[in-house]
């Protein structure tokens, strides 16, 4: 790097250097903290100007100078005197006249641009800003070049006005200023350059400076100028092609409105005569075919409901959209093509447009065509067909997703044809193979030819199946009867297995091709290949599901079938045929469901003991715990309707297999896995026989108790959240069993303080979120308790004391869902400290007066930290999707006590970094929130304290940084 004469310059040049060199992570930061002071320094203003004018400094440096300018304008402008923005307008001028000729330096004159523009934003008081601009910059093709840049760079900047410090009502009147008062001068600036510069279509600068206008100029303006002549001759330019698409796109844009039917008119005619172009750029150069394909494809968007209104007119464009997508051979750019069929489709299947329905069906139907064509997976050019995608896995992944998008479109097409006829097209693809699969001579190596002709149409029929009737009696019973005599091949396997998996609900009501069905299904669990493997697991999952009152009384062969295929399966697979069978279980008779029941899960259970006795290692553990998840599955869904005063024959079932399981935890309490596997049990089992589970609840109560005080993980507090919902219901449970409950609860918390005594919250965000979801539980379920002022221990605090002040220990975190646990716990309980509860667990209609005072006065007292918590996170460290709900506590704390948050705001916002924030800023931010305050109008408050946090996490906080607020909070103790 350049040395330079200056020595304030050394230190900023040396950070540079190490920050693009081969220094280590420690000096890096280092480097980069450096920089990052200097840039919000004052100094920064002089020693920026300093770099940029300097002859001897490379590029990168220049690059650095003016990025920190830009940065110093958006959020420093405050430390310069309102007098001196003169100045410094004129020495960006300056500049810009020394680097609008050097094309070298294009990114730097890019750069003063935008620093130019978002003065002129801020200085209301420069009120001829294209004149000045344009007297300083000159005429002459490097001048004019610069000046289509300052005013491509203007709107956006007026756009991304928010993070400029003003208001609205600010914003906007100098938006008319600049914009609105100056379209006819733009205009006729682009006008000008436009017909005086030959070479003004061949670049994109006149096409993109237009693109930025457009929301301000008419487009009817536009096309009725030599623009829109300029716009579609740049399409000839390789360097302005983009450029135009995008121009032309947005134009598009702006005349979805009925009342731009005379722009329409003028653009249209001059977009079909580009139709000619798409097969020349289908063969010769795919960026091109991309261009144009989003070129119609967005003109569809935009007048789609034009050409539902008139299909005989529109109908060249949709023409040429539907040749784009025929003419990509390589799958491309047809995606570009999804949103307007889509669009189309919404308007075709309405009544009110059945005409343009009938005249476009031909269209759709020819889509559907191309659609299956493309469906077809490639022949690898290495000619290994067991690796089609020549080991490249990330695009054989991207072809997988994207069948399955134009497996969406065939829907669209369904809607608009009607299934019966898009499934016939498939149907004639199949038997058309077939017809030449029987005519021809399949051989050894090869023994079934271009198998990819014959898979396409099945993953068609497959991706068409959720728009096929029940009651289709013309295609599916011929598709049915020709799926089990397809010629063996892996892919078409696994493709007709997975289509017989879709029309399950059809089998059901025609039963009778479930046998043959079935059978070739359940062939495919001896197949070779894992594919077809797991295809056929997830076909008979589908077909016990919708087809189990058919299967009821094969339920002894199923568990013969069931065991022989356990063992070979893998987990995933084990899985879903276990869903399915218990689908089964469920369909018998009450009298006969128990015995059906154990039949499957005693065998189940014994496996379970078995490997409990015999794990020893990692992949020991992980198989014992995917057997608990096997009776999991069953518990979900086996739960037949039991009268409320008889036993529930599942739960005598599951009390017998209790024991084993809740042994297991015990020995294995160190292992999650087999935590949350076994949770997962226990909760399923309360969901699926809710009260009927009473008398395993003390039993229940005391293991989770237990496990949680020596695991602490937080599986076990999602079951006891399980029990709190459960159990809660006043009129089928108890007093005393709420007490129980109650109790339990109260156990659980008592270990969960404790453990953040001991633990620090960014050590174990994931048991804090656990924890204060079971907190909403609660405080939804047991308010009176859970707000009570008693000790959870002689001379102890209260449940609501520990919990605020976990909460507030907590708000430290950066975790999307343990924060918003928290910030939701917090709403929730500041609710009760108003006149109306939450819930209707009272019995009146309003808050009992001590339950609401108890609220109000552990806000008072810890209203403080909460709000310096809250602030400081929104400033500093909490991540975006935490906005909302860190911004609705404080709103809930301002309807709570709305001069006392006043005060604790004011006192936040003064604890702020020296620096970070001018007297000025701060106190136009007060100001205005407390008028907002007094004015009750909440909607501005939201806004103002979003717009200010905002604001300054932008101009302050940097990702290193954005954990060092200064500004700290207890650390909770119990």
């Amino acid at each position: 790097m350049a040395t330079t004469t200056i020595p304030d310059l050394a230190p900023i040049l040396q950070a540079l250097a190490t920050m693009q060199g081969h220094a280590d992570r420690a000096q890096k930061f280092q480097a980069n903290e450096y920089l990052e002071a200097f840039q919000k320094s004052s100094g920064a203003w002089s020693l920026t100007f300093t770099m940029l004018k300097s002859a001897e400094l490379p590029l990168d440096v220049k690059l650095f100078a003016a990025t920190t300018l830009k940065g110093k304008i958006i959020y420093d402008l405050h430390q310069l005197p309102r007098t001196a923005l003169g100045e410094l307008r004129d020495t960006i001028l300056s500049l810009l006249q020394e680097f609008r000729s050097e094309k070298k330096n294009r990114i730097i004159r890019t750069q003063l641009n935008v620093c130019l523009a978002i003065l002129a934003i801020q200085m209301t008081e420069w009120k001829n800003v294209l004149e000045l601009v344009i007297e300083q910059l000159g005429t002459d093709a490097d001048g004019s070049v610069c000046l289509l840049e300052f005013l491509k760079v203007l709107p956006e900047e007026v756009t991304e006005g928010r993070r400029i410090r003003m208001t609205d009502d600010e914003l906007d009147a100098r938006a008319k200023e600049l914009l609105e008062d100056n379209t006819d001068k733009v205009m006729s600036i682009l006008i000008q350059y436009s017909q005086s510069v030959p070479t003004a279509c061949q670049e994109p600068l006149l096409t993109s400076c237009l693109t930025s206008w457009l929301r301000e100029i008419p487009v009817l303006t536009i096309v009725t100028s030599p623009l829109l002549d300029s716009t579609i001759s740049s399409l000839s330019s390789d360097a302005a092609f983009d450029s135009a698409i995008d121009c032309l796109c947005a134009m598009f844009a702006e005349t979805r409105d009925d009342e731009n039917l005379d722009t329409i008119n003028i653009l249209f005619p001059r977009i079909l005569k580009l139709q000619s172009a798409i097969a020349p750029a289908a063969e010769n150069d795919i960026e091109q075919l991309r261009g144009f394909t989003k070129l119609f494809a967005e003109a569809g968007e935009a007048w789609v409901i034009l050409i539902a209104r008139m299909p005989t007119e529109f109908r060249p464009l949709v023409e040429s959209i539907l040749e784009c997508s025929a003419r990509d051979k390589e799958q491309e750019v047809i995606g570009l093509t999804f949103n307007f069929w889509f669009d189309l489709k919404n308007y075709l299947v309405l009544e009110n447009y059945i005409e343009a329905r009938v005249q476009l069906a031909d269209l759709f139907a020819s889509l559907v065509d191309v659609m299956i064509g493309h469906l077809k997976y490639p022949t690898p050019d290495s000619g290994n067909e067991a690796d089609l995608f020549d080991g490249d896995r990330e695009q054989e992944e991207r072809f997988r997703e994207f069948r399955h998008k134009m497996g969406d479109v065939l829907k669209d097409c369904c809607e608009v044809l009607g299934a019966r006829d898009c499934l016939a097209k498939a149907y004639a693809l199949v038997g058309q193979y077939m017809t030449s699969y029987v005519a021809g001579t399949p051989s050894a190596q090869n023994p079934v030819p271009n198998w990819q002709a014959l898979e396409a149409p099945l993953f068609s029929m497959r991706a068409m199946g959720r728009m096929v009737p029940n009651d289709e009696a013309e295609v599916l019973p011929q598709i049915m009867s020709l799926l089990i005599q397809l010629p063996e091949h892996p892919k078409v396997r696994f493709a007709a297995t997975l289509v017989l998996g879709r029309y399950t609900e059809w089998t059901a009501k025609h039963p009778e091709y479930l046998e043959p069905q079935l059978q070739y299904i359940t062939n495919g669990f001896a197949h070779s290949d894992k594919d077809v493997m797991r295809a056929a697991a997830m076909a008979l999952r589908y077909f016990c599901q919708d087809c189990h009152q058919l299967l009821v009384g094969q339920i002894d062969q199923l568990h013969t079938f069931y065991e022989q295929v356990s063992a070979s399966l893998p987990s995933q697979s084990l899985e879903e045929v276990t869903d399915g069978v218990a689908h089964v279980v469920a369909a018998q008779p009450i009298e006969k469901i128990y015995d059906a029941l154990r039949l499957f899960c005693g065998p189940i259970t014994t496996r379970l003991m078995e490997k409990a006795n015999n794990a020893r290692d990692k992949e020991s553990v992980r198989e014992l715990s995917e057997t608990v998840s096997l009776l999991t599955t069953f518990a979900a869904i086996v739960r037949p309707n039991v009268e409320a005063d008889k036993e529930n024959p599942m739960v005598r079932f599951w009390a017998e297999v209790f024991p084993v399981v809740t042994t297991i935890l015990e020995n294995f309490i160190a292992h999650p896995a087999i935590c949350e596997r076994v949770s997962k049990f226990y909760r399923t089992l309360l969901i699926s026989y809710r009260i009927s589970m009473l008398p395993l609840l003390p039993s229940l109560a005391e293991k989770l108790v237990a496990c949680f005080q020596k695991s602490k993980q937080g599986c076990f507090l999602w079951v006891t959240g399980s029990v709190i919902r459960e159990f809660s219901d006043e009129e089928f449970v108890d007093q005393n069993t709420r007490a129980a409950v109650y109790q339990f609860l109260r156990q659980q918390c008592l270990t969960m303080f404790k453990i953040l005594t001991e633990e620090q919250p960014k050590e174990i965000p994931d048991l804090i979120e656990d924890f204060f979801r079971l907190m909403q539980d609660a405080i939804m379920f047991h308010p009176l308790q859970i707000i009570s002022l008693e000790p959870m221990h002689e001379g102890g605090p209260s449940i609501l004391e520990a919990s605020m002040k976990a909460a507030l220990a907590c708000l430290v975190l950066e975790q999307n869902e343990p924060l918003i646990a928290v910030l939701h716990f917090l709403r929730d309980l500041l609710v009760y400290g108003t006149a109306t509860p939450p819930t209707s667990r009272y019995d009146s209609p309003e808050n009992p007066p001590h339950i609401r005072q108890a609220v109000l006065n552990i806000t008072r007292s810890q209203g403080e930290i909460l709000t310096i918590r809250i602030l400081s996170g929104l400033m500093y460290s909490f991540p975006r999707d935490c906005v909302p709900d860190s911004s609705g506590v404080l709103m809930t704390l301002i309807d709570l006590l709305p001069e006392e948050t006043i005060g604790w705001v004011a006192k936040t916002v003064a604890q702020l970094p020296p620096g970070s924030v001018s007297d000025q800023e701060r106190q136009k931010f007060l100001n205005n929130f407390q008028q907002s305050i007094v004015s009750r109008d909440s909607k501005k408050v939201r806004y103002q304290l979003q717009d200010f946090t905002t604001w300054y996490r932008r101009k302050n906080v940097t990702p290193r940084a954005a954990s060092t607020s200064g500004i700290s909070t207890p650390k909770f103790s119990f």
